[in-house]
């Protein structure tokens, strides 16, 4: 019999991230051009998400490499988050 599979339910997965610490890639709501790398330090129900040692990735293009600007901790409004990837 195969196992089950079970739904993590978005605020689970942001838990579990916050929990081992890991550094994330948050892709942003209608900001292709960068996201922000960190570590997620807190969040609410509405996904307003603290990130500690931000980084702002402005994406590579074909004329312009990849740009990192470090932001420190930031308050990232929920309204804004598009997506949470583990890097």
């Amino acid at each position: 019999m195969a196992p089950r599979k079970t739904l993590l339910a978005p605020i689970h997965f942001i838990f579990s991230l916050l929990q081992k610490r890991s550094t994330v890639s948050i892709w942003l709501y209608e900001q292709l051009a960068f996201r922000i790398e960190g570590k997620i330090r807190g969040f609410d129900e509405f996904m307003n998400l603290v990130v500690d040692d931000a980084v702002e990735v402005r994406l590579a293009t074909k004329t312009e490499e990849e740009k990192r600007r470090p932001l420190g901790q930031i308050l990232l409004k929920g309204d804004n988050v598009s997506l949470i990837q583990a890097v």
